[in-house]
Parts: structure tokens; sequence; C-alpha cells
């Protein structure tokens, strides 16, 4: 009962700029499919303000745009083990090129 009194209260309490701006950032979001560091960055917020915008605020103003964002964070953390060992095999495999590539001096 506490938490349905809050929500109620909270969908008052977000300022119209504000509320633009989480329905532009879940646009955004599910077009691009992005993550939360992608739309901080698109966006020029906080990774923190971003997903206060996504977990709380935009459930009160769009309850199904709210539902599909969530569910798109949620793929996100599933694969975000996958991508992070993708990114690190890379950095070996540029790093490896670069020393191949480099001039070796000979004595």
């Amino acid at each position: 009962m506490r938490k349905d009194k809050r929500a109620q209260a909270g969908r008052e309490a977000i300022p119209p700029d504000l509320a633009q701006r989480c329905l532009r950032i879940a646009a955004y979001m599910l077009e691009h499919h992005a993550t939360v560091r992608q739309a901080a960055k698109a966006f020029g917020l906080s990774k923190s303000s971003i997903h206060k915008d996504m977990h709380q605020r935009l459930p009160l103003l769009h309850e199904s745009l709210g539902r599909q964002v969530a569910l798109l964070l949620q793929y996100n953390k599933a694969v975000r083990h996958l991508r992070g060992g993708a990114a690190t095999r890379q950095k070996f495999l540029d790093a490896r090129a670069a020393e191949e590539s480099a001039p070796t001096a000979r004595q």
C-alpha cells in the first residue's frame, strides 16, 4: 500500500522537461539497442541518471515503454560478460598486430 502512494506521488512529481527526457532516452535506447553507457554518452548524462530515468521514472510515465526498456536492459545485463570478453580479445589481437607490424631493431 505504501508503494502505491509513492508511485502516485512520483507520477505527479515528475517535471515535464524530465518526462520528455525520459521518453527521448527510451526511444533512443530501443531504436539503437543501446546500453545505459551508450545512452549516457549520447545524451551527455551520467549512467546513474539514465538508470534512474529508465527504472524509476519511465514506468510511471509510460508503462508499456517501460516494460520494453526493462527487457532491453535485462538482455544487456545478460550478455555483458560476452561483450567484455570480446573487447578483451580484441585488445590483445590489436596489441599483437601492432607488435608484429612494428619495425624490429637489429643489433
